[in-house]
């Protein structure tokens, strides 16, 4: 029997220090941002590289995912889906709309080119 509900509080939590780690990747481009032309041209040229577009691709699953189960935290701080049977099944309906999400997030920040429909 998969546990889901337990799998799902441990993706939480990992997703969430995942996104602690990326806040360093931000940090830099908002420094390099402030910093003036050269700069941000020479971290473009580092934070375009292939090897980290897959980061950003893991960092889009984490943000995914985790703002999905933070949803659902805020739901059940309602007092909402605490039970067995209805837990277990808001974990499927999280993994099911990070999925959506992520899809839809996806497609625009890698293919769209991130602009704006």
């Amino acid at each position: 029997m998969t546990r889901y509900t337990l799998f799902t509080s441990i993706f939480n939590r990992f997703t969430g220090v995942a996104l602690s780690a990326g806040l360093i990747l931000l940090v830099y481009w908002l420094m390099a941002v402030a910093g003036g032309s050269r700069s941000y041209q020479r971290a473009y040229g580092i934070l375009s590289c292939g090897i980290l577009k897959l980061i950003y691709a893991g960092l889009l699953i984490a943000f995914c995912y985790h703002l999905v189960a933070g949803i659902r935290h805020l739901i059940w701080d309602t007092g909402v889906g605490l039970e067995r049977a209805q837990s277990k099944r808001s974990a499927g309906v999280l993994i099911a709309v990070s999925i959506v999400l992520l899809i839809v997030l996806g497609y625009w920040a890698f293919l769209a080119g991130g602009r704006a429909p």
